[in-house]
């Protein structure tokens, strides 16, 4: 469902690669019933719109999924009307799909939180204080192996695994190591309801 979203060299790449059965769900069901993009230009940017409008609803009936869903839409669109994003080297064009991707927008509580979460980040709030380094000494592994997981380097070393036999009969093993680490983090952490619990 989720081909390594965050090697994305473009926005509409990103929507390829995350949550695929989702996307494929909205294409089938909504935009190609409404013409998908063979039908006039005016008629194709509603498509489009309707589309992440309805995405942005789906993750929840708020104002910041709204805007979360049209901010894709914008982006896509521009992507298509302006081919010089698709020219620049292949790291400016990885860091701009990461700065794009607007999920404090999608994570905020309200549109007031969004606002603060983002004033903090570009300047409103000082860059290091003790509470964002008691932050990082706490997740340092955790962000260290999120980085590395979004690539495709443990698949590699999963492959180089031999013989064939003692990587399959690893990987349940594994996996339910990797499920009680992740229990145990849950239980030990404090209230944080899943997210999609809101809705």
């Amino acid at each position: 469902n989720f081909d390594y979203p965050y090697l994305a060299l473009s926005v509409t790449d990103f929507w390829r690669r995350w949550h695929q059965t989702l996307g494929q769900w909205f294409r089938d069901y909504v935009y190609i019933p409404l013409g998908g993009s063979r039908t006039t230009r005016a008629k194709w940017i509603r498509n489009v719109a309707v589309v992440w409008l309805l995405t942005g609803l789906w993750h929840g009936a708020a104002w910041n999924f709204v805007l979360w869903g049209l901010l894709f839409a914008g982006l896509l669109l521009a992507e298509k009307w302006i081919p010089v994003l698709q020219m620049l080297p292949g790291v400016l064009r990885h860091g701009y799909v990461l700065l794009a991707l607007g999920f404090v927008l999608f994570r905020a509580e309200s549109l007031q939180a969004c606002g603060q979460t983002l004033r903090a980040m570009f300047g409103g709030a000082p860059l290091w204080d003790a509470d964002a380094l008691y932050a990082l000494r706490s997740f340092a592994g955790v962000l260290a192996l999120g980085v590395v997981g979004a690539t495709r380097l443990p698949k590699r070393l999963w492959k180089r695994l031999e013989p064939p036999p003692v990587s399959a009969a690893l990987g349940p093993v594994l996996t339910g190591l990797l499920l009680l680490a992740a229990t145990a983090a849950l239980v030990d952490g404090s209230f944080n309801p899943f997210l999609y619990f809101r809705f």
